[in-house]
């Protein structure tokens, strides 16, 4: 009694069909798929980040546009 057999799967996807229909099931199992390949493709995208640059090519610098380049200036206390 505490194992589902194939035959309680099998209701349970019937009555899954009748409630949501089988288009809208399609749609949900498309926009999973279309999240898993995005998944892949950022986590291989991070991969080629990470890698390091070819020994021969020159360093490539990024600048961060939230940085604020400031130049301090001491104060003179007399």
């Amino acid at each position: 009694m505490g194992s589902m057999s194939i035959w309680h799967w099998l209701v349970v996807l019937v009555i899954i069909m009748l409630v949501f229909g089988t288009k809208k099931l399609g749609n949900i199992g498309s926009d999973v798929g279309k999240a898993v390949k995005g998944f892949k493709d950022g986590v291989k995208g991070s991969e080629e980040e990470n890698k390091p640059a070819a020994p021969g090519a020159p360093a490539q610098q990024v600048a961060d546009k939230s940085t604020i380049d400031v130049e301090a200036k001491e104060k003179n206390k007399l």
